[in-house]
């Protein structure tokens, strides 16, 4: 006698054990088909937002604290604000647009992923504007404070010397390098630092990585952020370009085009593209191997994406799989319905 198939697996949403008001049901539709974009480009411009707005509020309490002598920040605490600002950026954003918060990631995409050009142009505008934004909102914040020590440092004399350099009110907001510094030094800097966190970042991307879970990958990511910045922010890194563009257009706005910042500009903000990408493909030849097995983590997560796709599409009812489910009728995965995103 032929096997009866056993059940397809039930998919517990949202809507089935605490259905959200009409007026929110009616926009989830709306999201789901006329703005998606929008709404996956908000959330790449917000995650930028939370990474820039905990790490730039750190470094404007450690530049003004040393102006004024008084030890209000630190390098370790710049670094762990930025890592718990990355962590932030990827826990709440992430679900919505895939949480890429860097051009360099979502360039990968594009090449690695298939991602659609158009997309990534929209998601790297939105990046650069979230960096932006954080760094004008943390400015109106910090502004009385600016304010009197760019007051006491032009009384002195000293505020011209200063304003545009790591040690100045500007340097809370853009990256500049101290005067003096050899900038193919500094090149190599930011080059080995992102490469390394590229490989990082890949790594936990990596489906078949048993030593990261979807759950400890943000704190990973976020981690390596903090080592580059305690080790070698000194010496000029900026690690992300929408950090690095956002801060930029912000002190352009703020003080003019005096706040440029000559050639390291161009090195700050373009560095950590080819960086990145050299770390990507670095893992990809190196250190990934299709012929290894997804954990049990990652079936989970990339069933509970399709179950969410399908979902949103209107393609089930009632909970079920679809046909074409990521679990066969045995309850088993079926690897090849899996989508990796």
């Amino acid at each position: 006698m032929a096997a009866h198939p056993l059940p397809q697996p039930r998919f517990t949403h949202l809507a089935d054990v605490a259905p959200r008001p009409r007026l929110l049901s009616s926009w989830e539709r709306i999201r789901h088909r006329q703005a998606h974009w929008f709404v996956e480009c908000c959330a790449e411009a917000f995650g930028v937002f939370l990474y820039v707005f905990a790490g730039v509020g750190s470094q404007a309490g450690y530049v003004l604290g040393n102006l004024a002598q008084l030890p209000l920040s630190s390098i370790f605490q710049i670094g762990l604000a930025y890592a718990m600002g990355i962590v932030l950026a990827i826990v709440l954003c992430a679900g919505t647009s895939g949480g890429h918060f860097n051009p360099a990631v979502t360039i990968a995409f594009v090449i690695t992923k298939k991602f659609p050009p158009l997309k990534a142009l929209r998601y790297i505008i939105a990046q650069i504007l979230g960096g932006y934004i954080a760094c004008l909102v943390v400015y109106v914040q910090y502004e009385h404070l600016i304010s009197t020590v760019s007051t006491a440092l032009s009384a002195a004399g000293k505020l011209d010397a200063v304003l545009f350099t790591p040690s100045g009110p500007a340097g809370i907001f853009a990256l500049y390098v101290l005067p003096g510094s050899k900038l193919g030094q500094v090149f190599l800097n930011e080059f080995v630092c992102d490469f390394v966190i590229g490989i990082t970042i890949w790594g936990c991307f990596d489906p078949t990585n048993f030593m990261v879970s979807p759950i400890a990958a943000p704190w990973l990511i976020g981690m390596t952020y903090a080592m580059a910045i305690w080790g070698y922010s000194p010496i000029g890194l900026a690690a992300n370009a929408a950090r690095d563009v956002g801060g930029r257009l912000a002190v352009l706005t703020l003080w003019g085009r005096g706040a440029s910042g000559g050639s390291y500009a161009a090195i700050s903000s373009l560095t950590n593209i080819p960086a990145t990408l050299s770390g990507i493909l670095f893992y990809e030849v190196f250190l990934r191997d299709s012929s290894r097995v997804l954990t049990a983590a990652n079936v989970e997560f990339f069933a509970g994406h399709k179950a969410h796709e399908e979902h949103k599409a209107g393609n089930i009812t009632g909970g079920h799989a679809s046909s074409d489910s990521t679990y066969s009728a045995d309850g088993k995965v079926n690897p090849e319905n899996i989508e990796v995103a």
